[in-house]
């Protein structure tokens, strides 16, 4: 179990709406991280008790892009990298202060 299982926290408008509202906090996290290693580093990493881990595979889509160079039009397309979302409920009373925690 190494520390690397944990890419990035997911920062958007609906993820905060789950932190405020059920204590659900998202995470960007390695495709072969299970939930049991999730969970056990959450709890160490913020000092936190999880009461449940969910986890679901992104698929990457396509990325097209235009481009003019020298009077032609250029149009390529590539897919973007799949990745793995974990989705961490907190027991009562437990918050992540992400803000607090990445100056320490």
């Amino acid at each position: 179990m190494s520390q690397g299982i944990i890419i990035e926290p997911i920062l958007s408008e609906k993820s905060a709406a789950l932190q405020e509202s059920q204590r659900k906090y998202a995470f960007k996290v390695l495709k072969s991280a299970n939930k049991i290693d999730i969970k056990k580093i959450v709890e160490s990493r913020f000092d936190v008790k999880v009461e449940k881990v969910a986890t679901m595979n992104m698929n990457g889509k396509v990325k097209r892009s235009t481009m003019r160079s020298g009077g032609r039009v250029i149009r390529t397309e590539g897919p973007r990298a799949s990745w793995k979302k974990a989705v961490v409920t907190l027991k009562d009373g437990e918050v992540i202060d992400f803000f607090r925690d990445e100056q320490a």
